[in-house]
């Protein structure tokens, strides 16, 4: 006769994590508990401030003693029409900046691919060093480049082009609207190309050798050992940071747009986060609240779109 399992089971103590794996798991937290922190204070505690965009705020005065008019600043966005032709034109702009990032986001992979083929260790680190170093720099010293360069007065380019004669008279570049989407994206990418890279590079080391070495014993050339080796390997990490690009889609950060406007520009490079903080400091800050709270709701929306996608096409979550 068998053994009841009750019999079988009887006397069999439950398994228990172990002490160390426990101590593990709280050094873990204690590790994170600083960043969870931080995440918590300057992401999560200003969303207590949206409650401005319920009342009549006027700095100076506490809320307290301010009236509350519900959705009023929602509804000037759309009950307003010179109020909507300049959401609509800064969010023509947002959208124009953001999708040449998305377009041009193929750059720090093609770089990346291009600094793994340079054989001479050296060169490449250099090259590495060169690209990633205007990362750190702030967008005023960028700026200030910037101006060095193409200023109308002191401009190195404006001097050099009207002494060889290609031009007649000096050309204002950094006050001009014409083509200032291409301008501000082909600062943004010389600023964090060879950042952008880093990821990529770290993916690219990362994929089995052997399969090069394989692809090599088979009379593979350099450029099929990139086009079916290393780009398949690369495309996985793409897609990722693609789909979180599509997600933060309306957050173009202000630095950039702060530092090259001006009143010649402004109309062609204000994009939201840049309105935001130029409405708010108009001293109207329940509107630019209101205005900056349809942005937050946009862009969760957004997020959550590129994570249905991701799992349609790569079945993978990537929240």
């Amino acid at each position: 006769m068998g053994v009841p399992s009750g019999e079988l089971l009887r006397g069999v103590e439950p398994v228990r994590p172990s002490r160390r794996k426990l101590q593990t798991k709280y050094k873990l937290f204690l590790l994170a508990l600083p960043f969870l922190a931080v995440t918590f204070v300057f992401y999560y505690l200003p969303v207590s401030g949206w409650i401005y965009a319920f009342y009549d705020f006027i700095p100076g005065i506490p809320l307290s003693d301010t009236p509350y008019v519900g959705l009023k600043w929602f509804n000037t966005i759309v009950a307003n029409p010179t109020q909507t032709g300049e959401v609509l034109r800064v969010l023509k702009n947002t959208v124009a900046m953001s999708t040449l990032g998305l377009v041009t986001s193929v750059f720090p992979v093609i770089f990346a691919i291009l600094l793994t083929e340079i054989r001479a260790g050296w060169y490449r680190k250099f090259v590495q060093t060169l690209t990633t170093i205007p990362n750190f720099i702030s967008w005023i010293l960028v700026y200030a480049l910037a101006f060095s360069l193409f200023s109308v007065d002191n401009g190195v380019v404006n001097h050099v082009l009207v002494q060889l004669g290609i031009v007649d008279e000096e050309f204002n570049f950094l006050a001009s609207s014409s083509h200032v989407w291409l301008t501000m994206i082909a600062w943004y990418w010389w600023k964090s190309l060879g950042w952008g890279a880093i990821l990529y590079l770290a993916v690219i080391a990362g994929i089995d050798q052997e399969l090069y070495e394989a692809a090599e014993v088979d009379g593979a050339s350099r450029f099929r050992k990139i086009w079916h080796i290393t780009v398949p390997g690369i495309i996985p990490t793409f897609f990722v940071l693609l789909l979180l690009s599509i997600g933060n889609f309306v957050n173009n950060g202000m630095e950039q747009y702060f530092a090259f406007q001006n009143a010649m520009n402004k109309d062609a490079i204000e994009v939201l986060d840049l309105y935001v903080y130029n409405i708010a400091f108009a001293n109207n800050f329940p509107f630019a609240t209101a205005v900056s709270m349809l942005k937050s709701v946009v862009s969760v929306i957004l997020l959550f779109a590129a994570n249905t996608l991701s799992k349609v096409v790569r079945d993978e979550s990537i929240i």
